[in-house]
Parts: C-alpha cells; structure tokens; sequence
C-alpha cells in the first residue's frame, strides 16, 4: 500500500495542504480523518472546505455528527466519535455515494458502513506545534489523488 507523509508546522500549513486537496476532489471521494485528539482533524476540514469554496465557518459536527456544507461540491462532514457504542445506520451510504465529497472524523468506529476504496488521513502531534500528517490511499483514484497532491512544489514526501 503506498503511504505519503508530510509534515506542518502550524495550522496555516495544514489548512493549506486540505485546501489543495479540497481542490481535487471529486463527488463521492471519502476522506477518513484520524489520528492524536487535538493534532488538526477539524482544522484539516476547514482547509478542504476552503478548497471547495464553501463559504460558511467549518467547526466540528461533534454534537450534530453530521454537517453539509455548499461548495463547488457539497461538502459532508461526519464526526462519529459518539457513535463508539452504537450500531446504528445513519444512512451513510447516501453520503458516501453521493453529490459530494464526505469527511469522516473518526472512521475506525464506523469502519463495517466505509466504502472499501478511500483515503485514510492521520495526524499526530511531533511537539513544539509539529505535526505528522499520513495518508493512505486505498484504491486506485486515491492513489492518483495523492501523487497529484503531491507533485505540488509546497508538498513533500
């Protein structure tokens, strides 16, 4: 499986890297987002969402677990973290094979509804403000989606 790795420095950076990716996406891509408490999850969906040209505020879904947002494509935003102790089906494949392109925080707790093909996204905490941001393609389009990211010249791997 081919990994991609990078680094930040601030939050800036991290939102600049999802805005680039918010920039390729396409309907039905699924990003999974985990990794440390605190280390950016929501702060990597502002930046996707920026790349959308969503226009309203982004903040965490936590109590709502799912939040749309309008862009060049919609834009769901999934945190399932209080589904840990639950087996119910919120309709996510409507998300997933949907108009948009859906983020979900905290994927392992949903992984039995996950589409077999996405691109699972870690972040952890390095000190001093660093973080370690993890990619993981799985499936050929994400594959693609990653070296595009990549080839940026303000990303390296």
């Amino acid at each position: 499986m081919a990994v991609f790795e990078t680094h930040t420095s601030s939050p800036e950076e991290t939102i600049q890297i999802a805005e680039l990716l918010g920039k390729l996406v396409q309907e039905q891509d699924v990003l999974l987002l985990e990794g440390d408490l605190g280390a950016g999850k929501t702060t990597f969906t502002k930046g996707l969402a920026k790349g959308l040209g969503v226009k309203r505020v982004v903040n965490s879904p936590t109590f709502n677990i799912i939040k749309e947002y309008k862009g060049r494509i919609p834009l769901y935003h999934m945190d399932v973290y209080r589904l840990e102790e639950s087996d119910e089906d919120l309709g996510f494949d409507e998300y997933f094979y949907g108009n948009g392109v859906t983020v979900v925080e905290w994927a392992h707790l949903i992984q039995d509804y996950l589409p077999e093909q996405v691109l699972k996204i870690s972040l952890f905490h390095e000190g001093d403000g660093n973080r370690k941001m993890v990619l993981q393609p799985v499936g050929e389009r994400y594959i693609e989606l990653c070296k595009e990211l990549f080839n940026h010249e303000s990303i390296g791997y």
